[in-house]
């Protein structure tokens, strides 16, 4: 199932997103002390995180000039705007999660979206990856991907074919969708009331691996989608060695460098969130059951004492 992004199909989730199963997305950050509304308090500064392996260790699919321009100059820069953006705002005081959340804005998006968004993007990108990946995933995950696309080699092509028509800039993801318990985490005010708008949130038998395409930074936690894989194909991403030839680095990724171990690792964590978002969806579905017979109760109560009082 492949789909393309565009901010009329896009809603926001919730608070949900900051479960534990989410911990594998956070941004490193540094405290510090701000004086900030009168008070000493402590806030966040989000830091540059490495890719986890050295710089030349992509070679020779990704050289190390790519990866230090890439990493150093584009990625270092959206950090960098971004603290100087949310410096002295209630922003700073957030995760990185919830900087892009708010600051997208229902698709009127606010100055630090696209930096907080790319920092985020990247640093999935970077983890994606890994020296010696590529080949073909194993276990419960290759059992999702033939189900759901048919065999892998289907996968891999429509992949390439989200990545390679992607036109501009952009990113192309593989995700995970939860079922319909997810309508618990998405707050009514987020999602778009408007004639052409969907709100994509899957049925209960919709639990399956979808391939999307975004346009510039916009990134999977504006979706109520738990995303597994991305490939970035902005082309400073691959100028330096493939030139102009997108769908020729785009075959480099999926066949010498995706980290199959991160994008499982990605789905356990996506089905461990889907549990939890069930149980809270039950949870609180009995919460207002029980309130509801509460009130009802009272309300007997107050007849029955009007009776005798009669």
């Amino acid at each position: 199932m492949t789909t393309s992004a565009s901010p009329t199909c896009l809603l926001v989730p919730s608070s949900g997103l900051s479960h534990s199963a989410f911990r594998g997305f956070k941004i490193a950050k540094t405290e510090r002390r701000s004086n900030r509304k009168a008070g000493l308090s402590i806030v966040a500064k989000f830091e540059l995180k490495p890719p986890p392996y050295p710089m030349d260790a992509l070679e020779p699919h990704m050289s190390q000039d790519t990866l230090e321009y890439h990493w150093g100059k584009h990625h270092r820069a959206y950090v960098d705007n971004l603290n100087k953006q949310i410096d002295e705002t209630d922003l700073e005081e957030l995760t990185l999660e919830n900087v892009v959340i708010t600051t997208y804005n229902k698709g009127n998006m606010l100055p630090a979206f696209n930096n907080a968004a790319q920092a985020w993007n990247h640093e999935f990108f970077w983890e994606s990856m890994k020296p010696g990946g590529g080949g073909k995933p194993s276990g419960e995950l290759l059992q999702l991907i033939e189900r759901d696309f048919g065999s892998f080699e289907k996968f891999v092509e429509e992949f390439k074919a989200a990545a390679a028509t992607q036109f501009g800039s952009g990113w192309a993801w593989l995700f995970w969708t939860y079922g319909s318990s997810c309508l618990f985490f998405l707050d009514k005010a987020n999602r778009l009331d408007v004639g052409n708008a969907v709100n994509p949130c899957p049925s209960e038998e919709d639990k399956k691996l979808v391939i999307v395409k975004s346009p510039n930074a916009i990134n999977p936690l504006v979706w109520d989608y738990y995303p597994l894989l991305t490939i970035d194909v902005w082309e400073h991403a691959y100028y330096l060695d493939f030139q102009n030839r997108r769908p020729d680095y785009i075959s480099t990724f999926m066949e010498k460098l995706i980290s199959w171990e991160a994008v499982s690792s990605r789905l356990e964590n996506a089905k461990a969130l889907a549990i939890y978002r069930e149980e809270e969806y039950e949870r609180k579905k009995k919460e207002e059951e029980d309130a509801k017979l509460a009130v009802n109760d009272n309300l007997e109560v107050i007849v029955d004492n009007e009776t005798d009082d009669d």
